[in-house]
This record gives C-alpha cells, structure tokens and sequence, in this order.
C-alpha cells in the first residue's frame, strides 16, 4: 500500500514539476520576445496553454484517485491536498503567459524596452514559481519561505517599471496606450509572483500543517 502511494505521489510531483515549467517556458518566452522586438508564435502559446490545462486535469485526476484508493492522513494527506490547491494556481499562472503573449502585438516600439526591466521581472517571478514547486516536492520548508520573502523584489520592479513609464509618457516617448499595455505585461507578471508565493505558502503548509490563512 505504501508503495503504490509512494509511486502516485512521485508521478504528482513530476506533473506539478511540468506544468510549473511550461509557465516559465511561456512566460520566459513572452518577455523575451518583447525585448527583442521579435514576433511570437501564437501556435507555441496555445500548445503551451492546452497543455497545462491537460496537466490541471490529470493532476486533479490523480489526487482523488489517491484520496480516494489510499485514504491518506497527516502529512500524507496535506501533501494530496495542497497540490489540488497549488494547480489552481498554476493554471492561473499560464493564463497570465497566454494574457501577455496577446499583448505583444499592441506594444509598439514607441520607446525602448531595453530600459524597462519586464525580462528581468519575467525571470524573477518564474525563478519564484519553480522554486515554489520544488520547495514542496523536496519539503524544504527554508525555499518556501524563501519565495513568500522574495515578492518584495517583484513588487519592486513593477513599482520600477511603473515609474518609468509615467517619465516616459510626461516626455512623450510613448503613446499613452502602449504604455498601458506594457503596464498590463508588467501587472501580469507582478501575478505571476502572487501566485507563486500561494504555491510556496500551500508547499509550507504541507510541511508544517500550518497555512497563514488558517492559523
């Protein structure tokens, strides 16, 4: 018995570990392709999402055929539970990479993206939902807290970015809608941290059996 559930709860790891890593792939790409000017391929972005969605599913799938067949308890039983939560947030976060992937064609080069840190953001906030993923599969309690203290750093950016493009509309370096939509990227992304952090406090709680929002 315990094996099996060893097994199932290895192959729900490995899901969790591919779906966090196609949010990164998409978003990464996304970011990548508004600072290089260069066009991105909405077919990618809709194998992208598709396939998180598929994974949500089969997760889902997985944890109550696990619930179900296995009646875990304890720790067991948070680990099965707080991955049905995390996969909400891991869907969300591919919808906010296919949001941004439809905003590229509407951010016209009116002022250099170059000096708008969005890939950077782009990088910390995946760095933070991969770290969250792998806190929980390896039950490192000092990654997931990690994670909840570095959203400061991508609130700080946004904050960066957000600044920049008031100073550049007040010059007239960019039309006043371009700068909402590279706004919007920037907000997106700022979610993306939001989320991750909701992984890693899910991850915490598996580890603990204390959630900050049920203690």
């Amino acid at each position: 018995m315990r094996t099996t559930f060893d097994g199932q709860l290895k192959q729900m790891h490995d899901l969790l570990l591919e779906m966090a890593e196609l949010c990164r792939d998409a978003i990464v790409a996304s970011a990548e392709a508004l600072e290089q000017e260069e066009e991105l391929r909405h077919r990618d972005v809709e194998e992208r999402e598709q396939r998180i969605n598929a994974l949500e599913r089969e997760i889902e799938g997985l944890a109550m055929r696990i619930l179900l067949r296995q009646q875990p308890v304890a720790k067991d039983l948070r680990k099965v539970s707080a991955a049905l939560k995390m996969i909400s947030d891991l869907e969300r976060i591919g919808d906010h990479a296919e949001d941004i992937s439809e905003l590229l064609p509407y951010i016209r080069q009116g002022v250099s993206n170059k000096k708008l840190p969005i890939e950077e953001m782009a990088h910390e906030a995946v760095s933070m939902v991969i770290d969250s993923i792998c806190a929980f599969v390896q039950e490192d309690l000092q990654l997931a807290r990690g994670v909840i203290r570095y959203d400061d750093r991508v609130d700080s950016l946004f904050t960066v970015i957000k600044e920049e493009l008031i100073g550049a509309i007040r010059r007239n370096d960019i039309p006043a809608e371009t700068a909402l939509d590279v706004l919007m990227t920037a907000k997106y992304l700022e979610r993306v941290a939001d989320h991750a952090v909701n992984v890693a406090e899910w991850a915490e709680y598996s580890i603990t059996g204390v959630h900050k929002n049920h203690e």
